[in-house]
């Protein structure tokens, strides 16, 4: 487990490997962003785009799901807010899409002295090494617990 104090600025972890198809880039966006770009293939086709590309939400939840999902779980409380949100370029079908994290602020609650607060700038990059969407989050982490506490 991975606590606020295991947290150093400056720090980076990448997350390889996670391959974006076709069917779920419609699949996620028939439910919940049903623009012809993400769900018509003969549409996206004739757009700007030039074919089939995934939604801002989808490459977020994709981000998500990776950091939650990696092999060090995070002894987190809740995320606080995302900021300087970028769609930079678009995902496609096939794109394996790596995630890399940098640690760039932490600071203890001046509140709660079982907690902190950590930034970390999140971006995604494509097998090409094109940056898909970068954004800031901020989230609130459990600090170690003490060994008189743990029981």
């Amino acid at each position: 487990m991975k606590y606020f104090e295991d947290f150093v600025v400056g720090e980076t972890e990448t997350i390889d490997g996670y391959l974006i198809t076709a069917e779920e880039i419609v699949t996620f966006a028939q439910k919940w962003d049903p623009q012809p770009m993400h769900v018509d293939p003969e549409m996206a086709q004739a757009s700007s785009f030039g074919g089939l590309i995934a939604s801002g939400a989808h490459l977020i939840a994709i981000a998500l799901h990776q950091l939650i999902t990696r092999p060090t779980r995070v002894a987190i409380i809740g995320a606080l807010g995302l900021d300087k949100l970028r769609f930079l370029e678009p995902a496609r079908p096939g794109d394996v899409i790596k995630l890399t994290r940098e640690c760039i602020e932490t600071h203890p609650s001046n509140s709660k002295p079982d907690r902190g607060v950590v930034r970390n700038k999140i971006t995604l990059n494509n097998q090409d090494g094109k940056q898909l969407l970068s954004y800031i989050d901020t989230i609130l982490v459990e600090r170690r617990p003490s060994p008189t506490t743990i029981q």
